[in-house]
């Protein structure tokens, strides 16, 4: 019994240990992703302009920067305040670092920001040529119709009444659904929620993209299995209204539409349960409207898929540590 009890106390010093290291963990807890499509769209511009020169400007930076003097809140956004920074940086009369100097929460809207906008403009090859800019892709594809509004936090009472967090676009039964960014796939098949759903991690594990209430029968596109690698521009599956069934393949959405969610991971911990982190997405999916996946069907298997290839960096360099593990391992 003494034994028992002294066993008690160990685990309960270790439960309290564990509990303060965890507490003193430093990573952000929570974040409200109000960028406005405008801001997203000016900031891009400038990075983009500005590639391969002496003052090249990140836009994430730069929206960072407008994230500090706003508090947040972009419906202060004004185009000038954009500018008037930009101006000061490419003119090099301050550096990021002297301009931010003085900004107390500029460091956590650069990190806060990053977690969202990181994996989306960069390098890559396309066509068999290197092009650098924006390498995220509109969740619908090219040509198909659909209709949205911002629906984050609206309620919702299936199972129990809680908040919507993601975005739903109401589109056609079929319609190919569109990797966003390049990612591994996480998680894929029935959820009671979310129906037929696809989970994808981005390389850099801060970023994981939901896709959900995919089609009856055919939910993806033809051979994707857990694990796989997937490119930006990928389809991944169709539009459907499986889901809110303990039983799979079922129908009970009133109304087709992608359920599209962007969960942040700054922690393990906060990957499940209490801790998750989801951003809304309505000025994002806005913003990714100019860019959207061109898709061909194949009349012979009735799927769907990219016209343009593209070599994205990140895929390559993930696909290559993989392998090297696996070798390692084996050997």
């Amino acid at each position: 019994m003494e034994e028992e009890e002294n066993s008690a106390g160990v685990n309960q010093a270790e439960n309290t240990r564990e509990e303060s290291e965890e507490t003193k963990k430093d990573y952000i807890k929570w974040v409200e992703f109000h960028v406005t499509c405008e801001a997203m769209k000016k900031a891009y511009q400038y990075d983009l302009d500005t590639y391969g020169k002496d003052q090249h400007l990140n836009w994430v930076e730069l929206l960072a920067i407008l994230g500090a003097k706003y508090g947040g809140d972009f419906s202060r956004y004004k185009e000038e305040d954009l500018d008037d920074v930009a101006e000061v940086l490419m003119k090099g009369e301050k550096t990021l670092k002297e301009l931010t100097a003085g900004m107390e929460y500029y460091p956590y809207y650069r990190e806060a920001y990053g977690a969202v906008l990181n994996g989306m403009v960069g390098a890559y090859e396309a066509a068999g040529r290197k092009v650098y800019g924006l390498k995220a892709f509109h969740p619908i594809a090219k040509g198909f119709p659909y209709r949205d509004y911002d629906d984050f936090g609206v309620s919702r009472t299936y199972g129990y009444r809680r908040n919507h967090l993601g975005h739903d676009m109401m589109g056609q039964v079929g319609t190919p659904v569109i990797a966003v960014e390049s990612g591994y796939v996480a998680e894929l098949g029935w959820n009671q929620y979310g129906g037929w759903r696809v989970g994808i991690n981005s390389f850099d594990g801060q970023r994981y993209y939901y896709y959900a209430h995919l089609r009856q029968d055919r939910p993806y596109a033809e051979g994707l299995e857990k694990g796989d690698v997937v490119q930006a521009g990928d389809v991944i599956g169709y539009i459907g209204r499986t889901g809110y069934s303990k039983e799979e393949n079922v129908n009970n959405i009133d109304e087709y539409h992608l359920h599209f969610g962007l969960q942040l991971i700054f922690d393990e911990s906060q990957r499940d349960g209490n801790n998750e982190i989801w951003v809304s997405l309505y000025e994002l999916v806005r913003f990714l409207y100019q860019h959207q996946s061109e898709v061909k069907r194949d009349d012979s298997t009735k799927e769907w898929m990219r016209v343009e290839e593209i070599k994205d960096p990140s895929a390559l360099q993930y696909e290559k540590e993989n392998k090297d593990r696996r070798k390692n391992n084996q050997g």
